[in-house]
């Protein structure tokens, strides 16, 4: 009996203090609930296409537009989106012949980048954006500076990775493509056919990381898959071909950015041989007030260092976009 009484005894202030324990606990760390955000995929009717767009955040919410590279889409953002949407209303949209959006045959649709930011501004503007930040990566670059262009009252802060508006910045990676430009020629293009291969699709998606462990191949099979679609190679192309109408509007973009000087924060994957680190630096010339981070990872930073730049992004924005 004198056994059992200790027990109970020892058994009794154990609970006690583990109670005690876990109050204290509760007290000096109270649980941190993260919301739980739920992203829309849609699709709006857009100039008679189907035009696929992300969607997530509140309808009141200040707006992000985050605008896709090549060769992906809106799905290089799934990451990142919901770590904005618990306060910003996030649109993501595919570009025709991207992703989830229409991909009409080349001889019945233009592709062009002017043809994108079209599209782009309507889409948005039908889902009621006044004002909104760019997050723009490559291809997002010049589709969302022309809408800079068309509607510079609206932008209200950038974010820039890995998207170029300098004629510096287009290294001797774009010397193929340039050739291309000089003439037009079949010869000129037929030579760019390996940049929508299964190899280069991967190779922009692993070259630069700092960790290749941390990409995942889905990305680069459901990007190629997507390009191997009957047709795509002609768009990819005539894309291409149309990137040299970007060129002579960086003067244009430029005074954007000097005239306007909208709170700009620039995240580069420095590695980048695409888009070399130089080209991160040449926004400060117009911007010099633009916060700059160097991220050592590559074309696509957000794969593999989505932890060192969501924080970033998210800072940048609550301290730079005003509370609606």
């Amino acid at each position: 009996m004198r056994l059992i009484a200790i027990a109970l005894l020892l058994a009794t202030v154990s609970g006690t203090s583990l109670a005690v324990a876990a109050e204290a606990a509760s007290q000096a760390a109270p649980a941190v609930h993260s919301p739980v955000v739920t992203v829309h995929y849609r699709s709006a009717k857009i100039r008679g296409l189907n035009v696929f767009y992300r969607e997530a955040g509140p309808a009141d919410g200040p707006v992000v537009l985050l605008l896709h590279g090549f060769p992906t889409s809106s799905h290089m953002f799934r990451n990142l989106i919901p770590l904005l949407a618990d306060r910003y209303h996030v649109i993501a949209p595919d570009y025709p012949g991207f992703g989830q959006s229409d991909s009409p045959d080349h001889n019945t649709f233009k592709y062009g980048f002017g043809a994108y930011a079209d599209i782009v501004d309507d889409l948005i503007t039908g889902l009621g954006a006044r004002t909104y930040a760019m997050y723009v990566m490559d291809y997002g670059a010049p589709v969302g500076y022309r809408l800079a262009l068309k509607h510079p009252d609206r932008v209200t802060a950038l974010i820039v990775q890995n998207g170029n508006a300098y004629e510096e910045g287009l290294g001797a990676a774009w010397d193929p493509i340039k050739a291309y430009w000089s003439d037009g020629s079949t010869k000129h293009r037929d030579a760019l056919s390996g940049l929508v291969t299964l190899e280069a699709t991967k190779f922009l998606y692993t070259d630069g990381m700092s960790d290749v462990s941390r990409i995942s191949p889905d990305n680069w099979v459901e990007d190629q898959a997507l390009l191997d679609r009957p047709g795509n190679k002609e768009i990819q192309m005539d894309l291409f071909y149309d990137h040299r109408t970007n060129v002579p509007l960086y003067q244009d973009f430029q005074k954007f950015f000097r005239d306007r000087q909208p709170p700009t924060l620039i995240v580069w994957g420095k590695n980048d041989k695409v888009f070399p680190a130089e080209g991160a630096h040449l926004y400060l010339r117009d911007l010099p007030h633009a916060e700059i981070h160097m991220i050592d990872s590559g074309h696509f930073a957000l794969e593999d260092k989505l932890d060192e730049m969501a924080p970033l992004i998210r800072d940048f924005l609550d301290r730079k976009i005003p509370k609606s």
